[in-house]
This record gives C-alpha cells, sequence and structure tokens, in this order.
C-alpha cells in the first residue's frame, strides 16, 4: 500500500504549492489568499521507485468552535488521522504565531511521525531566522521553498524515512499470484459495498475464508467463483471478528486510492438513488489515472422508477463519458440481483487488461486505418505511421512508430483506439497509445 502524507498548517503558509510540487500538478488551487483550501485534497507523488499519496489540507485552527473554520478543523484531522506521517507546514518569512503553537500543541499529543518544514526559506537556509521554531518542540526545522523546488527531495526522503522498512515489507506482500484476480470494490459511502461484499461472502457457489490485513488495516479476502481465485481488496471497512464480517460503511478516501492502485479489476460501485456525484467522478478520473481495468455497476436499481433510472443513464453519459469502454450493469446488491453478469465482466476487463497483442496484427490493423482514414497533415507534411506494438500490459500499451508523429491529433488516436478495441476485445480496460516519432541520424551532418 502507499504511503500518505498530509500538509498540515495555518492557512497561507504555501501547503497547496507544496502539494502541487510533489505531485507534478496545478491540481490545488493557489493564490495569496489565506483559507482558499477548505477540503482535503488528495493526489499522487512519487519519489525514486517510491509511490506515495499526499493529503493538501485547509488552514487548521484546531480550537474552531463554528463556521467554515471549524469544517476545515475537521477536514484536517481527518487528514491527520489518514496520515501516515504528518508535514507541518510553517510560514519562514512571517515567523512563529500563536496559531503554530496550537497546531504543534495539537500534534505532539497525537504522537505521529511530523516533519516540521519551514517553506519560503529560499535564501534562509542558513540564516538565524529559523531558529525560533525549534520552540514548537517538534525536533529540526527543514527550510524548504515549494514555488522554487528547493529542499523538496530531502524533506521527501525525510519524510519516508521512518516508513522505509515498511515498504519493503509491503513490496513483497503484495507481490502478485499467479491466477489470482485482485478485486478492489470502490464508491462512495452509503452506496452498498458492505452490503454487496457479504452478499458474495453468503452465496453458495462462493467459498470464502478470512484473512487478517497485513498493513494499516487493510483486507484482503481470498475468494473463489466458478472456478477463478480472486484476492478482494476491501475499501468498505470491514472487519475481522470470528468468521462474521461487520460491515462499516464509513472508510477513508485513502483506503479507496490505496486499493485502486494495487488492484487489477476495481468494481465503481454506483448509488442509482443519488445519480453520479463529484465523488463518483473523482473516483472513477484516478482508475483511469491508475490505468486499472474498471466495472461500472449500479446499485440500488430496484429502488427507483422508470424516470429516474432513465436520469441516471444520462448522469453516467454526461458525467462518466471516459469510461464508455467499462461494461455497466444495474444490480441490487440486497436483492442479489444481477450479481452474476457482473462476475462475468470482472472476468472479461482482466482478460483484457493482461491481452498479448501481436507486433504484426497491431501493423497490419495500424496501416489499413490509415489506408481507410489518414492523419491530417500538419502544415507542408503529413504524419506518417509505419508500424505498431505493444509496450505494456495492465493497462495495455500500443506503441506507434512513424515521422511527425508529435502532429497526429487526439481525435485520430480515438479513431486507432477504436480500431484496435475491436480486433482484440478489448472491453473494460483502458487503452494507452503512445507515439514515437523516429529522428533521421543523418539529419544533422
Amino acid at each position: 500500500m502507499k504511503p500518505v502524507l498530509a500538509l498540515v498548517g495555518r492557512p497561507n503558509v504555501g501547503k497547496s504549492t507544496l502539494f502541487n510540487r510533489l505531485t507534478k500538478s496545478r491540481d490545488a488551487i493557489v493564490a495569496d489568499f489565506a483559507g482558499l483550501t477548505r477540503d482535503r485534497h488528495y493526489g499522487d507523488a512519487r519519489l525514486g521507485a517510491h509511490e506515495f499519496i499526499v493529503i493538501d489540507t485547509g488552514g487548521f485552527e484546531p480550537d474552531a468552535s463554528s463556521g467554515i473554520y471549524k469544517e476545515m478543523a475537521k477536514q484536517t484531522r481527518q487528514a491527520v488521522a489518514e496520515a501516515d506521517v504528518v508535514v507541518f507546514v510553517v510560514d519562514a518569512r512571517e515567523g512563529l504565531s500563536a496559531q503554530d503553537h496550537d497546531i504543534a500543541n495539537y500534534l505532539r499529543k497525537l504522537g505521529k511521525p511530523t516533519l516540521l518544514v519551514a517553506n519560503k526559506a529560499e535564501g534562509m537556509t542558513e540564516g538565524p531566522q529559523l531558529v525560533e521554531f525549534y520552540e514548537l518542540g517538534l525536533g529540526d526545522v527543514h527550510p524548504v521553498s515549494a514555488a522554487h523546488g528547493q529542499g523538496i527531495r530531502s524533506m521527501v526522503e525525510l519524510a519516508l524515512e521512518p516508513l522505509h522498512l515498511d515498504l519493503e515489507a509491503e513490496e513483497g506482500e503484495q507481490e502478485d499470484i499467479p491466477g489470482v484476480i485482485k478485486l478492489a470494490v470502490a464508491g462512495r459511502p452509503n452506496v452498498g459495498k458492505s452490503t454487496l461484499i457479504n452478499t458474495w461472502l453468503g452465496e453458495e457457489r462462493l467459498v470464502a475464508f478470512d484473512m487478517p490485513g497485513t498493513t494499516r488495516d487493510a483486507i484482503h479476502v481470498p475468494l473463489e467463483f466458478k472456478g477463478q481465485k480472486y484476492d478482494l481488496i476491501d475499501t468498505a471497512g470491514l472487519r475481522r471478528k470470528g468468521r462474521v464480517f461487520e460491515a462499516i460503511e464509513k472508510f477513508s478516501v485513502v483506503k479507496t486510492l490505496q486499493a485502486i492502485a494495487s488492484a487489477n479489476v476495481v468494481l465503481l460501485l454506483l448509488d442509482a438513488t443519488q445519480g453520479v456525484t463529484d465523488q463518483d467522478a473523482h473516483i472513477a478520473g484516478y482508475i483511469l489515472e491508475s490505468g486499472r481495468a474498471v466495472v461500472l455497476a449500479v446499485n440500488k436499481w430496484d429502488a427507483i422508477d422508470r424516470y429516474q433510472r432513465e436520469m441516471v443513464q444520462r448522469s453516467i453519459e454526461t458525467r462518466l463519458p471516459f469510461l464508455k469502454f467499462a461494461n455497466l450493469h444495474q444490480i441490487s446488491a440486497i436483492k442479489r440481483q444481477g450479481l452474476g453478469p457482473v462476475w462475468d465482466s470482472i472476468s472479461q476487463a482482466y482478460k483484457a487488461a493482461n491481452c498479448k497483442m501481436s507486433t504484426p496484427i497491431l501493423t497490419r490493423l495500424l496501416l489499413e486505418a490509415v489506408q481507410f482514414q489518414a492523419p491530417k497533415r500538419a502544415g507542408m507534411f503529413r504524419p506518417k505511421l509505419r508500424y505498431a506494438h505493444q509496450g505494456g500490459m495492465n493497462p495495455p500499451i500500443i506503441v506507434v512508430h512513424g515521422n511527425s508523429l508529435e502532429h497526429v491529433t487526439d481525435s485520430y488516436k480515438r479513431f486507432l483506439e477504436g480500431r484496435f478495441r475491436k480486433e482484440f476485445s478489448l472491453q473494460g480496460t483502458p487503452l494507452r497509445i503512445e507515439m514515437k516519432t523516429t529522428h533521421n541520424p543523418y539529419k544533422d551532418t
């Protein structure tokens, strides 16, 4: 499982700038305005071979008792609870404040690994200005500049240092077992994940036994259905109590992201009574970015009428158009309706994600597609697509070689994707097409 770093601090110390620097994105809104971030924000980051999750939080006021600041404090406490390491960000330019002392007192009481980071410290690494932050009693102060990228790598190394041994152990524990499909059930709270899992565990043709989770309370439930073995990665908060599984609907977003990252196939569960929400779209987007095979299931289908069903179908088409490749099922977990076809789609998605595509067939399909519809000209030149081969699996990657391929449009890539999907029955998995332009070695001679 990926380790989790939470960025905590008072408003306007540069937490969102640091978040964007770590995740190499612009996902967090940044402006010189205190209190801009209010909700928790999650992102993927990487240091060398190690991947981790970063949580950006709003300005933290531990003693806030009312209004938006109370809600922001609640969000920050949740982020701290989910984190393996807390990165406490202070402002090196403005110096120490009473609010910094309040936050430090709160973090010391928790006893969670905490790294004290002084942001906006460009040109101040050797200055005496940082000495006052030792008053917080959180150890050494690590100067960084999120805006300029100074000291970021060493900061992350220090943050992950206490988790290094755990990371190595997890890498060994999470190795793929041949013939076993890792299946994660993801979705918002109260969409019926626990009901669905418990229904599966009670199915007559289903063989299941409990196995305690190895890291951070994640639970892996080995299942066998119609001769196929599955490793069910729980995101619904199942707890082991003898042979009785207690379903807890509240779940951590971090656990969902970690489960998605370690799965082969993700079953994204939607709530028919609420349609597709922003959180559903965010989870779906993360599944796509992770390259995981996916199956969509709309639960509580029996609880809505014909008009509501049409509205749900429309919301899926408009809010999740990037998952058109995924099979969609209407189910009722509590009444055990429509569950059989879901297993077929899970198996199909897994096979598609691990499909092997031969170079001759890919090249033939590519040339046939070009003959049917050539790519658009870019100035005086038209991109020339010569041959294709497979560049990876789970998700499948097709690498196309040729000349001037940087001018191939996204619409033409989608046209090629449709051809490849139809030929190899790539239903349920993302497909990535990479263009590699062949350079003339004699061009500069």
